[in-house]
């Protein structure tokens, strides 16, 4: 008989210790979900903000390679001459909106970047070669394209912190319906 009530006391602590830990582990969840939830709203607006306005750019990118395939291109990008917006808008072949959007998108490129290099030559709207590219505008380039690198490994390690995160989420959640079954138990 003492040893059924050594057990019955034994299981009753433990319900106890793990009535504690589903209480601990709600609460830090709560207070995770909270602001999980808020910055979750925030980047889904954001992203799909972003979404739109790189689509609006790589249209009006498009429109840009259109009309002018001797100057650019996706394949066989070259440094553009210095002031080649203010010659493109004297064009008006397009929007002067559409020429921001599409010259900024172009410029900011990976390809765009590694291609102003020092000594290349920058073209017109023709084509054709008006000058070239000092060291310090080559500088500049890496500088760039450094950051950009720099800003997609830090991208990188914060979804992989998300993931992380969400898988301890996920154990806890796992852990939390076996303390209940088991707490469930007590009460039958």
């Amino acid at each position: 008989m003492s040893d059924l009530i050594n057990l019955q006391q034994e299981v009753e602590s433990l319900l106890q210790e793990c009535e504690h830990r589903l209480s601990a582990v709600e609460k830090r969840q709560r207070a995770a979900i909270g602001t999980t939830e808020s910055q979750t709203v925030n980047q889904t607006a954001n992203s799909k903000t972003r979404s739109k306005n790189r689509a609006a750019n790589q249209a009006a990118l498009e429109q840009l390679i259109e009309a002018y395939p001797q100057t650019f291109s996706r394949d066989n990008v070259r440094p553009l001459k210095i002031g080649i917006q203010e010659d493109l808008i004297a064009d008006e072949k397009l929007a002067r909106n559409r020429i921001k959007r599409a010259l900024a998108t172009y410029v900011r490129s990976l390809a765009y970047l590694r291609s102003v290099q020092e000594g290349a030559e920058r073209i017109d709207l023709k084509g054709e070669a008006v000058g070239t590219v000092t060291a310090g505008e080559a500088e500049h380039a890496q500088g760039r394209i450094k950051e950009i690198q720099a800003q997609r490994r830090e991208r990188q390690k914060e979804q992989r912190d998300q993931e992380q995160q969400q898988r301890k989420r996920q154990k806890e959640e796992r852990l939390n319906r076996k303390l209940e079954a088991l707490v469930n138990l007590k009460g039958r």
